[in-house]
């Protein structure tokens, strides 16, 4: 038997299953949008599409939408005239829930029975419709709750998978309330459809109804320990909610975004896991490893370098290794350790434990535990400068801005990491336009004439705008100055956003331009902590919390 998918919580459910029904929510995301992007406007967002590639692989036979914004009317005109489904109905709802709205929408609900009768061959089942309701299952106790629009059935299983608290799904098409009441006995068919017209719009709000004030016990919930507000790309609804959450709550507070494909999963894994970290209430009672020789490890896999460090028992840093990362992590990883082992002159066996971070950190089967590099980063920080509250980290892939509190624990922190823009990947690739190395780019611009402005981040933009300018024979100079000023700017930028505060560290690879480090204080107006070890902050980070899992008597 074919399902009968939906994709809103105002979808009449209850009423497709007494016709026989066998409805089932479709929120899963895609590989890629092939097939929607050449049905649909590149402007419908991610959800939308997802829609479109679902129902043209065949997966889909019945869809029920609701006219919940443009894109899903546009969704239902394109699938309407594509003629692929056995069964496509659109409710048409009103954005109220007053007298006239439960009038309306009693009349679109008979509408759609009539027709999936129709199409069913069956009639309407009072039993069945009575039997279909269901007291809708909460998290009782400490929770983290996740708000906003619709999150993809993947994206949500990697949340659950990495929170410390169970996880409760609040977004759009979840937090749906019917089923607390059960429909009146003995009640005709148009009686119970006046009274489920009035069930279904009066649920907590979804952010297009025009009174959505009650969507503030969502976060208003004494048992909530964090909150992960997600939006869709292209999705205006849930980004205006976003800014009253951040002003009314005081738990931990972490917003992504998807676009409803798989692609961006690594990046987006980072950000929850170092979220988790935050708040874990179990942090530190991990398995403790008894003390050996006395020496620690931590390896920063990222997709640029791999760096090692090596503490004895004291904190003292032995040795510390920064080699390309290559095509493997694990490979990578592995030569690091070995060269590190060989310069600090001990043995694998003399390491005590070893913890990995970075983008590799999972790809890597030797280390004893796997921490993000954004709490690495803020240990290691802490451990170079204990007055330092805000890091900011440029690397190869992305740009992260951390801050601390005094302690060194990560109070919030944002990511770049839509694209390579302004991150290492960055400036290499205008290095390399310029027929520059990293080390000649990192001090020009330090004595610039002319103040040149590079109007685009995205790389294959700026490389354009590079050449242009080399063609008009700007000097070198002022060439990389208008580069180091359009990655400083995006950077304070972010750091604007986490609530950055003095004392202000610089990590990672790129804290060797001195071009751009300039150019950066200049745009926070401070001077920005650069420690000669701050390539190896994140691996530094690392083997500090692999001395915590040693026990010491």
């Amino acid at each position: 038997m074919n399902k009968t998918y939906y994709v809103c919580k105002y979808t009449p459910i209850e009423l497709l299953t007494a016709l026989g029904a066998q409805c089932e929510n479709l929120n899963g995301m895609q590989e890629g949008f092939d097939r929607a992007d050449q049905m649909a406007h590149s402007n419908i967002c991610g959800f939308g599409k997802s829609l479109l590639e679902a129902v043209m692989s065949g997966q889909v036979h019945e869809l029920v939408l609701v006219n919940c914004c443009d894109t899903i009317r546009s969704v239902y005109d394109v699938l309407e005239e594509s003629g692929k489904l056995d069964f496509l109905y659109m409710v048409d709802m009103l954005h109220s829930g007053g007298e006239c709205s439960r009038q309306r929408t009693a009349a679109q609900l008979k509408g759609l029975a009539k027709a999936y009768a129709a199409y069913k061959g069956t009639t309407f089942d009072a039993g069945a419709f009575r039997a279909a309701f269901h007291a809708p299952e909460k998290a009782h106790g400490a929770h983290i709750s996740v708000l906003g629009a619709r999150m993809g059935k993947e994206l949500f299983d990697m949340v659950q998978n990495a929170m410390p608290y169970p996880v409760e799904n609040e977004t759009c098409v979840h937090n749906r309330s019917v089923g607390e009441v059960l429909p009146p006995e003995d009640a005709d068919f148009d009686a119970l459809m006046e009274w489920y017209a009035a069930e279904l719009l009066g649920q907590v709000p979804c952010m297009r109804m025009m009174d959505n004030t009650g969507r503030k016990r969502l976060f208003n919930d004494p048992d909530l320990k964090g909150i992960i507000y997600h939006t869709v790309k292209f999705c205006d609804f849930y980004s205006f909610e976003y800014a009253q959450v951040k002003q009314s709550v005081a738990v931990p507070l972490l917003k992504i975004e998807s676009d409803y494909t798989l692609q961006s999963s690594g990046q987006l894994l980072t950000r929850l896991e170092a979220f988790a970290e935050s708040m874990d209430p179990n942090q530190g009672e991990e398995k403790e490893i008894k003390m050996g020789k006395g020496y620690f490890a931590g390896i920063d896999s990222g997709s640029t370098s791999t760096d090692v460090v090596i503490l004895d028992k004291d904190k003292q840093m032995v040795t510390g290794v920064i080699l390309p990362t290559g095509a493997g992590a694990a490979v990578g990883a592995e030569r690091a350790l070995e060269q590190a082992l060989e310069q600090a002159g001990l043995q694998r066996g003399d390491i005590d434990a070893i913890v990995t971070t970075g983008y590799g950190r999972t790809a890597i089967q030797d280390g004893d535990k796997s921490i993000t590099e954004i709490t690495c980063h803020a240990r290691g920080a802490h451990y170079l400068d204990p007055s330092v509250r805000t890091v900011i980290d440029i690397g190869g892939q992305d740009s992260k801005v951390i801050r601390l509190d005094e302690n060194g624990a990560v109070e919030n922190f944002v990511m770049n990491d839509k694209c390579a823009a302004g991150t290492g990947r960055f400036l290499e690739m205008m290095a390399r336009t310029m027929e520059m190395n990293l080390d000649e780019m990192s001090k020009a611009g330090l004595h610039y004439k002319e103040d040149i402005t590079i109007s685009s981040m995205c790389t294959v933009f700026a490389e354009s705008e590079v050449v242009s300018l080399i063609a008009q024979n700007k000097p070198t100079d002022d060439i990389v100055h208008g580069l180091n000023k359009a990655v400083a700017s995006k950077t304070a930028a972010l750091a604007k956003r986490v609530g950055g505060a003095e004392r202000y560290m610089m990590t990672g690879g790129v804290s060797k331009n001195q071009g751009l480090v300039k150019t950066l204080e200049e745009k926070l107006g401070t001077t920005l902590v650069v420690s000669d070890k701050a390539q190896l902050c994140g691996a530094l980070g690392a083997a500090l919390f692999a001395m915590d899992m040693v026990k010491t008597h």
